[in-house]
């Protein structure tokens, strides 16, 4: 039986075995994040870098990562529209619209200090839709540092 044919032909007999008799493993259920893995991830540092590019007056940058929270904001809406009863699609949008028009509008001014206000009201918003789906100890505010200590968040010299 030291024969590696005869081996080989024994370990793949083995692994045929469940095929031939029909026993196929039904596939893995897709993924889906939860809730708090999407905001934590996803849209928790978007709102950081909004405010750290808007600390730093990168305006382009702002308007970038003000993009990208807006299309993480469309996935968590997407994935849970529902949670807990509470209609997280309809809080999403119906929260953070305006505040993110006023974020994208004082980036496109170039004015920090409309940035600063509506980044405030972008905030607000975040905190006022935690405190509707029964998560007010979730808190969010502006960042007093960066986690991102690889990123330069000032505008590029030129």
């Amino acid at each position: 039986m030291s024969n590696p044919r005869t081996l080989f032909a024994i370990a793949f007999a083995w692994m045929l075995t469940p095929i031939a008799a029909g026993g196929q493993a039904s596939p893995p259920a897709a993924y889906r994040p939860g809730l708090g893995d999407l905001m934590t991830t996803t849209v928790q540092p978007r709102h950081l870098k909004v405010g750290l590019a808007g600390q730093e007056q990168n305006w382009p940058y702002v308007r970038y990562e003000l993009h990208e929270l807006e299309e993480s904001l469309e996935r968590v809406a997407r994935q849970w529209p529902k949670w807990r009863e509470v209609d997280i699609a309809g809080l999403v949008v119906g929260s953070t619209k305006e505040p993110m028009a006023a974020v994208d509008e004082a980036a496109k001014a170039g004015d920090n200090t409309r940035f600063t206000e509506a980044y405030g009201r972008l905030t607000a918003a975040c905190n006022a839709c935690h405190q509707s789906a029964n998560v007010a100890m979730i808190v969010i505010q502006a960042p007093k540092g960066s986690p991102f200590t690889n990123q330069d968040f000032r505008p590029p010299r030129r």
